[in-house]
């Protein structure tokens, strides 16, 4: 049976964090004009349906489970396209993160050719160019990563909710591709974004995803999340 946390969680990310975004200056072969995406918000801290620090204390606190069994291919293909909207989840998060949209002609508003990342893990700001040698210079970020996910209960579930995790919008963020690499499969106790200001939105997002997918935490893990929702930073989103 779901928890009130997990059905909380659910009413909101269908009810509330699904605003319209006026999104200027898409091109669309060559075409400038204002476009409107259904974008999944990010959790907010300030969120009046979901309380961080009280979800996280609903939270199974437990060890990480052996990484055995492992794998990219235990969450499906990669970047598969789960709301069968014709765009596979990477370019749809890159057409929900980036602003000034150049998509590839022919493609149904589908393939990002060029942007521009407003990075919320270091506070820059990034020109994404598609191309063998700038497309890695902004990635999609699992906020919980798949290792994590895996080590902290999601290896017990179906291939499919597996699926439907790794391709997560809430769990997806387009962000400066360094900072991915230098995040690897961290958690809150190992890694956090340098960008001070984003802690408290990225450990919530954290929370909310641990709580719809049913995932522990391990202790180390609980403690860094307390440590960032009791910060001034955090406290002023309240």
């Amino acid at each position: 049976m779901a928890s009130r946390w997990q059905a909380a969680l659910a009413g909101a990310l269908t009810l509330v964090v699904t605003p319209i975004i006026s999104v200027p200056a898409v091109v669309t072969n060559h075409i400038v004009r204002t476009s409107s995406f259904s974008l999944i918000a990010s959790a907010r801290a300030e969120s009046t349906l979901f309380d961080a620090r009280a979800a996280l204390e609903q939270i199974p606190v437990k060890g990480r489970a052996p990484k055995t069994g492992y794998g990219r291919n235990q969450f499906g293909p990669q970047w598969s396209d789960v709301d069968r909207n014709g765009c596979d989840t990477r370019n749809d998060i890159l057409k929900r993160d980036l602003t000034a949209v150049v998509f590839r002609e022919k493609t149904r508003d589908c393939v990002v050719e060029r942007g521009v990342l407003q990075d919320r893990y270091s506070g820059q700001i990034i020109e994404f160019q598609r191309g063998e040698k700038t497309s890695a210079l902004v990635q999609i970020d699992h906020v919980v990563a798949l290792s994590n996910a895996w080590q902290t209960g999601i290896f017990q579930s179906t291939l499919k909710v597996r699926t439907n995790f790794a391709n997560d919008p809430l769990n997806l963020m387009a962000v400066k591709g360094l900072l991915n690499s230098q995040k690897g499969d961290g958690d809150a106790a190992t890694w956090l974004p340098p960008n001070k200001a984003f802690r408290c939105e990225y450990v919530t997002r954290q929370i909310q995803v641990k709580v719809k997918y049913g995932l522990w935490v391990t202790k180390a893990e609980k403690e860094a999340m307390n440590r960032i929702l009791q910060s001034a930073e955090c406290v002023n989103h309240n």
